[in-house]
């Protein structure tokens, strides 16, 4: 589902740290074209009321040589259910660094298949985890669609991966906990249907609170240091909180002269 003037990119499949590189080098190269030709390229998650948000939607697979470890005979094997429970499990943490601007969460809103709900499904877009309904043992791999391109893509994959590997650490079973897989709008989803199932922050000093609770499975073995938790915390709430402090365009038509 594309907006006026929307244009999705795919990278392909690469090492953790490569992806990151390529992405930043993607956006760089869209916004030089675009000034090329006088335009600016704009990757706000969420640019325009009532149009399709702008997200970056993150393919994650483990390999062990050329084993593709999320594979299994009837989809997704074990160790890729667990890894999909780390994310569902810290999802509601991994929020303040994949979605960490005050805009994203206005594109985290039911419609135009944004991701509200904690839950994954096969080809279900309407689910934090998408599991491609393509996808063969050798190919296996799954979509973590919060992201956007308002993230440090270094932080945001580094981030999903270590909750994978939480998940597997702690064999999360996201079937038995009820959080998938999912057929369908996750939108028309009964009350009693998403008790199980956590929603994703609705704001960004809801998503900060989840990771100031939720941050030990990053900070495990140092690849995320206490320190840079803690100063991603308070540079966030500072612009939060500036944020909620400006006038806002809009209210001038709700309430001004």
């Amino acid at each position: 589902m594309g907006s006026l003037g929307q244009m999705e990119i795919e990278l392909g499949l690469g090492p953790l740290l490569a992806a990151a590189d390529w992405t930043v080098m993607a956006i760089d190269l869209v916004r030089r074209v675009a000034a090329q030709e006088g335009l600016v390229a704009c990757l706000l998650p969420k640019p325009l009321y009532g149009q399709p948000g702008s997200g970056l939607h993150l393919h994650q697979l483990l390999l062990k040589g050329e084993e593709n470890l999320f594979g299994g005979e009837k989809g997704l094997s074990e160790l890729a259910l667990n890894y999909v429970g780390g994310l569902l499990q810290h999802g509601r943490a991994l929020s303040a660094l994949v979605s960490p601007s005050t805009n994203s969460y206005r594109r985290l809103l039911p419609g135009f298949e944004a991701p509200v709900h904690l839950a994954f499904g096969a080809a279900n877009r309407t689910a934090a985890v998408r599991i491609p309904g393509y996808l063969k043992p050798g190919n296996a791999r799954i979509e973590y669609r919060p992201p956007d391109p308002s993230c440090n893509p270094y932080l945001a994959l580094s981030a999903c991966l270590m909750a994978g590997l939480d998940g597997i650490r702690n064999g999360i079973d996201p079937v038995a906990k009820g959080w998938g897989p999912w057929e369908g709008s996750l939108y028309e989803l009964s009350a009693r249907k998403l008790r199980r199932i956590q929603s994703l922050p609705r704001g960004l000093p809801e998503a900060l609170e989840a990771l100031e609770r939720d941050h030990a499975f990053l900070t495990l073995g140092g690849v995320f240091p206490e320190g840079l938790v803690e100063l991603w915390l308070s540079a966030k709430r500072a612009k939060a909180e500036e944020l909620a402090a400006w006038p806002h365009p809009y209210e001038f038509l709700l309430y001004g002269p």
